[in-house]
């Protein structure tokens, strides 16, 4: 029956993020996916991330090590997971499907939180131009995705993104920073971070995109060759300095 589902197209799933619109889906077992365009949006300002007390001292204990790519399809699966809280998910298998190729072309992103080798949380989002879209964000260990959007910030700080896109506010998105704004204004800070025109949208945005690994090219102790990841104590400080840079 699955392989009658027609797949999500990549190519349209990356102008759909240009335009201000994203797929879901009704359920894990949906056959077909609907566009969403919030008439308001939450978005992360990159400068304007809540570091709290707690969270600097969770990040420093070295109890989490987090990584960049390390495990993109388990952070997925993850997502998409049916837990008590939430009994249903709007990642189906053509969603999961797409994020995998566009992954593969570079343009999709996770962030892993891992506790004793245990991969409990993280996030994952699509990279286009200076914008990151947050797709999706699970927790198995108190601050997991907190530590995790933390990671991500600072990537994307370093990297010289200009717009976190976090889809819907929720309370916990609040905490931590991000804000609602309309959607004229969300369509000014996506133009100006995306712009593409024409042709592949890829391809016409190039030549000005963030830079998603430039984080990790400030570990002295990391070769080129290397995953990249970045891990315990060591990582919590090139996240704090990064957090810590002016814009």
């Amino acid at each position: 029956m699955s392989a009658l589902i027609p797949p999500l197209d990549p190519e349209m799933l990356l102008r759909a993020y240009t335009v201000g619109v994203f797929p879901m889906a009704d359920s894990r077992d949906a056959p077909s996916v609907y566009w969403v365009e919030p008439r308001t949006r939450a978005i992360l300002p990159l400068d304007g991330f809540h570091l709290s007390k707690s969270l600097r001292k969770t990040l420093t204990s070295g109890r989490f090590e987090t990584t960049a790519n390390r495990n993109f399809d388990g952070i997925v699966k993850l997502c998409a997971e049916s837990v008590e809280n939430r009994p249903e998910t709007w990642i189906n298998a053509q969603i999961e499907t797409a994020v995998a190729v566009l992954h593969a072309q570079g343009h999709a992103h996770s962030i892993e939180t891992w506790e004793d080798g245990r991969l409990v949380g993280g996030l994952y989002g699509i990279s286009l131009g200076r914008a990151f879209f947050g797709e999706s964000m699970v927790s198995r260990a108190t601050d997991a995705s907190k530590v995790a959007l933390a990671h991500l910030v600072a990537r994307l700080r370093a990297g010289g993104f200009t717009l976190l896109d976090c889809q819907f506010q929720t309370p916990h998105l609040a905490s931590l920073g991000a804000t609602e704004i309309g959607r004229n204004a969300y369509m000014e800070l996506l133009d100006a971070a995306v712009g593409a025109t024409g042709g592949g949208v890829a391809e016409s945005i190039a030549s000005d995109s963030g830079d998603f690994g430039a984080l990790d090219r400030d570990d002295p102790d990391r070769s080129p060759s290397d995953t990249v990841t970045v891990s315990g104590p060591t990582s919590a400080w090139r996240i704090l300095h990064a957090l810590a840079q002016t814009s």
